[in-house]
C-alpha cells in the first residue's frame, strides 16, 4: 500500500489523492479507484482549475496533467524534485519544490521563476495572479505580487508544510512541532495549540471552519475561536486534508489511509 500524500477535488464527488511510486486514486462520490500510472516517481502535490484540467507534480522533475481523459507526462528540463503545485486558473500555475525552485505554468509551457530562496518550498496558495504565497523550511514565506517574490517575516524557524487561506487577509500555515500561523493582512503571528505534532496539510471553508491534519492521525479544527481535536480513528500519519464546500472533508496519509469525514452542518 503506497502512502498517500496530497489530495484536491473539484466538488464532494470528484477528488484525486496522490502519493509514492506515481500512485493516483479518484473518487466520484461512492468509491475510491486507481488510475492507470505514467510515471513512477512519487507525487507529493496536486490541483486542478476543474475535473478535467489538473496538476500533480513530485520527484525528478515530474508534472503530470490529466485533461479529463488520461494523465499526460509534461516534459521539464530542470531536475528538481516539486513539492506542491497551486493555480489561480488553467492558464496560471504554479509549481514549487526543493532548493527554492519555483515554476509558472501559462497555459502553454512552464518557465523558471527568480523566488531568492535557496530552502526548499513545500507548498503554495494565494488568491489570484497577484497574491500567491509559498512556504517552507527554516520558516520561509514567500509573496508573490504579480511581478516579483519577496520574503515574508514568519518569526519561526520550523518547516512549513501546509497553507490556505479564506481570503488575503485570512491566511493558515502549518508546519512541524505543532506550528500554525496566521496572517491578518499585514503580520504573521503564531497560534498557541497544546500538540506537538507536525502539521502537514490545513484546509477550510471559511475563517471559521478551518482543517489540520499531522502525524500520529492527528485531526484538530478551528471555529474561529480556538483549535480542538477531532477523533480521527486511526494513529497513522496524515499528509493532506481536502474538502468540499458542502459538507464533506477526506484526510490521506501513510498505507494508502484515507478518512471521509461528513459534518450534520
Amino acid at each position: 500500500m503506497s502512502d498517500l500524500i496530497a489530495l484536491w477535488g473539484s466538488s464532494e464527488e470528484d477528488v484525486f489523492a496522490v502519493g509514492k511510486n506515481g500512485t493516483i486514486l479518484r473518487y466520484n462520490g461512492e468509491g475510491w479507484t486507481g488510475m492507470p500510472r505514467v510515471t513512477s516517481s512519487d507525487l507529493w502535490g496536486v490541483w486542478g482549475s476543474s475535473g478535467n484540467d489538473v496538476f500533480a507534480v513530485g520527484s525528478e522533475s515530474t508534472v503530470l496533467h490529466f485533461d479529463g481523459r488520461k494523465w499526460t507526462v509534461m516534459p521539464l528540463a530542470s531536475g528538481h524534485l516539486f513539492l506542491g503545485v497551486w493555480g489561480s486558473s488553467s492558464k496560471d500555475v504554479f509549481a514549487v519544490g526543493a532548493g527554492g525552485s519555483i515554476l509558472h505554468f501559462d497555459g502553454g509551457s512552464w518557465s523558471a521563476m527568480a523566488g531568492n530562496n535557496a530552502a526548499h518550498l513545500w507548498n503554495a496558495w494565494g488568491t489570484s495572479p497577484t497574491d500567491v504565497f509559498a512556504v517552507g523550511d527554516e520558516g520561509t514565506i514567500l509573496h508573490f505580487d504579480g511581478r516579483v517574490w519577496s520574503p515574508m517575516k514568519s518569526g519561526v524557524k520550523a518547516q512549513l508544510l501546509g497553507i490556505w487561506g479564506s481570503c488575503e487577509k485570512d491566511v493558515f500555515v502549518v508546519g512541524t512541532k505543532g506550528t500554525i500561523l496566521h496572517f491578518d493582512g499585514s503580520n504573521w503571528s503564531r497560534m498557541t495549540i497544546p500538540w506537538y505534532s507536525d502539521m502537514w496539510s490545513v484546509w477550510g471553508r471559511s475563517a471559521s471552519d478551518v482543517y489540520a491534519v499531522g502525524t500520529g492521525g492527528l485531526i484538530i479544527h478551528y471555529d474561529g475561536s480556538k483549535w480542538s481535536q477531532m477523533p480521527s480513528g486511526t494513529s497513522e500519519d496524515l499528509f493532506a486534508g481536502w474538502g468540499s464546500h458542502k459538507n464533506a472533508v477526506f484526510a490521506v496519509g501513510v498505507k494508502s489511509t484515507i478518512l471521509h469525514y461528513t459534518s450534520a452542518n
